[in-house]
């Protein structure tokens, strides 16, 4: 029964992932067929897409009353995002940063780690159990619409000279199906494969948890957090390959904000996730204090994370997951 579980989860992550990529094609072909810029489709459209997965995992496991996953997902997905992530990205060829990226994204970021971690921490400020109620979520959902208006503002004043919108427009731009009802059954298609994914990824998740007898909130730490954070793992591998790095950093820094923002935000507003017990609140100080540590990585040395420092990450990341699966 465990060897099918796992080919059950193996095989939602693989729709949601699929769904995902397939909704943007669909979105970004019907957007220019009606006249939409190609710098809005990335800013809204791609960047959706690529948090599809986690969003679906998410949404569903709330829905469900797997708070633990939810929970699990997004925290491990975010530590995953720059420990594992980035640390690979690095191996690969040293990233230079972008100044864009250490104005706004990686302070954006650190902020919204800073406010989760408040948040979850209600048993000390408080008296209560530790979790993300609905006010909580109303303010994840305020700050992530001052981060987009922000952006673009800087849009406006700096369209030409960011490089990380210039990247978006260019995935949103790339040639695709120009037949508006092909285009709507791809989009159709692609939600039903994200409702599907995320429906059989939280059911097969639940059931090894149960199987392997760890907590639920391990396994979406651990196996639904890097399965739904694929997308951002091909995405900042391929960019730093090709000499991209600022769109590698971009990538994952953009893509936490839009988990701890938006996608908490959702979920915390549509019912309360509780801080699991134990081990929730380590998780929580785990994923700010990576977030504060990127900083004076991207700062030092001539704005780059070298190779050395992409070892180091990888290896705090084993240690995390060691720690997690341990137990301790």
């Amino acid at each position: 029964m465990l060897f099918i579980d796992l080919l059950m989860l193996a095989l939602g992550l693989a729709l949601l992932l699929g769904g995902g990529d397939i909704l943007v094609r669909g979105a970004s072909s019907l957007a220019r067929i009606f006249g939409v810029p190609p710098l809005v489709i990335g800013m809204t459209i791609v960047a959706f897409g690529t948090s599809a997965p986690e969003l679906s995992v998410n949404l569903l496991a709330v829905l469900r009353g797997n708070t633990e996953i939810s929970f699990g997902n997004i925290t491990g997905s975010n530590i995953a995002n720059i420990a594992l992530i980035l640390g690979v990205a690095a191996l690969v060829r040293p990233l230079a940063i972008e100044g864009v990226v250490i104005r706004r994204e990686i302070p954006m970021m650190i902020l919204a780690s800073l406010v989760a971690l408040v948040a979850g921490a209600d048993a000390v400020l408080r008296g209560s159990p530790n979790s993300f109620d609905r006010a909580d979520g109303l303010i994840f959902l305020l700050l992530f619409g001052v981060f987009l208006f922000y952006t673009l503002m800087e849009v406006v004043g700096r369209r030409r000279d960011d490089s990380l919108l210039q990247q978006a427009a260019g995935i949103s731009g790339r040639t695709g199906l120009r037949n508006t009802a092909a285009n709507l059954a791809l989009i159709v298609g692609g939600l039903a494969m994200l409702i599907l994914g995320g429906k059989v990824c939280v059911d097969a998740a639940v059931a090894v948890a149960e199987a392997l007898s760890v907590p639920r909130v391990v396994i979406g730490l651990t196996v639904v957090a890097v399965g739904t954070s694929l997308p951002e793992l091909v995405t900042s591998v391929m960019a730093a390959a090709r000499g991209h790095s600022d769109i590698a950093i971009g990538n994952v820094v953009g893509s936490n904000i839009f988990n701890l923002l938006l996608i908490n935000g959702v979920c915390s507003t549509l019912r309360p996730i509780p801080v699991p017990t134990p081990g929730g609140a380590g998780d929580l100080i785990v994923m700010t204090a990576l977030a504060v540590l990127l900083l004076p990585l991207c700062s030092t040395d001539h704005r780059r994370i070298v190779r050395l420092e992409g070892v180091l990450l990888l290896v705090a990341y084993a240690a995390y997951i060691i720690w997690r699966v341990g137990g301790w």
